[in-house]
């Protein structure tokens, strides 16, 4: 399937993916609670300048503002009827943008999880999980993205929901789940495991990989999981700017441009071929990442020793797969702090 993501993909050895749309939003006055989603019919030109500041910042694609489109978190604002045009809608916007950046663009749907708890564990079936991520699929179809991004997934089962969910909407996709226990997803999936899934799949996503989590350094030791199982497909990385700290009644993370951008250039050495921020991650972050790739020559792929020198320690001790080899705690200290 020719489409806007691989005909790049089969031109460069690395792409820029986008930032964080939460942190960018709540700093043009989202309030904690509301849903971002809203925005997209409430205040189009904020969305709008969202998505215009990564490209500016130098982003070879963006996620639109979709994130918790679909019913199951809708109905907590009593909007589960308004999945489609709120999610037609993120997508039209970021046509616009894309479509007169000047260059190729990437438009990327997308799709958070639904909230809850996939059966045995929870009542979610996966014919019900199937039908929202399809309800949400084909009006970002509609409204003109490329490719739909599912992220911050922490089961396989609703990883598989949503794969089919795309194929359904005949769609190409990408797929990331977010490690954050212990080198594992909330529902216990380690880095070998997602890549054997996602080579089971049906229908294969274009890229696949890991978002959020704890910080960037635990993200690139689960890339470095990724790579070490040798998948086939392109690898993603969308590590958070740093770690989250309180203050003065906000959430800040400490990551500053020339951390992330030395993120960056590890992602990019230890395997990952879509490089983002996610939570924390704003345009100077990004410009200042865009620069590092562009300059920075490729090297080998980083120990995890160097990795914890230039981005600071791991959480914890184990990177979740049990191979002693990579499970050791490693500590470092931390570059470039706030």
């Amino acid at each position: 399937m020719s489409n806007a993501l691989s005909r790049l993909l089969e031109t460069r050895d690395w792409l820029m993916a986008d930032g964080a749309t939460g942190t960018t939003l709540f700093n043009m006055g989202l309030s904690s609670g509301d849903a971002p989603e809203m925005w997209n019919i409430d205040h189009p030109d904020r969305i709008t300048a969202l998505y215009q500041g990564a490209v500016d910042a130098g982003s070879d694609l963006f996620l639109t503002n979709s994130f918790g489109g679909n019913a199951s978190r809708l109905k907590l604002h009593g909007a589960e009827g308004r999945v489609g045009e709120l999610n037609r809608i993120a997508a039209e916007i970021g046509r616009e943008v894309a479509d007169k950046a000047g260059r190729p663009v990437v438009v990327a749907g997308s799709v958070g999880p639904t909230g809850e708890i996939m059966a045995p564990m929870g009542s979610l079936t996966h014919d019900i999980a199937v039908e929202m991520f399809h309800e949400q699929a084909e009006a970002l179809k509609e409204g003109g993205a490329d490719v739909l991004w599912v992220e911050t997934i922490s089961a396989s089962e609703e990883f598989a929901a949503a794969a089919e969910a795309f194929k359904r909407a005949d769609m190409p996709w990408c797929g990331t789940m977010s490690f954050d226990t212990a080198g594992r997803t909330m529902m216990g999936v380690t880095s070998a495991d997602m890549v054997k899934m996602v080579g089971k799949l049906d229908h294969q996503p274009l890229a696949f990989g890991a978002n959020c989590g704890v910080g960037a350094a635990d993200l690139l030791r689960t890339v470095m999981g990724f790579a070490a199982a040798g998948p086939e497909l392109p690898l993603i990385s969308k590590g958070n700017a740093g770690i989250p700290k309180y203050h003065d009644g906000h959430i800040h993370y400490d990551g500053t441009p020339e951390l992330m951008a030395e993120y960056a250039v590890l992602a990019r050495d230890a395997g990952a071929t879509i490089i983002g921020g996610c939570c924390g991650t704003t345009a100077d972050h990004l410009r200042a990442m865009r620069e590092a790739l562009e300059t920075r020559p490729r090297g080998d792929r980083p120990t995890l020793e160097a990795i914890a020198a230039a981005l600071g320690g791991f959480s914890s001790a184990s990177d979740g797969t049990g191979d002693d080899a990579t499970a050791k705690r490693v500590t470092g200290r931390r570059r470039g702090r706030d």
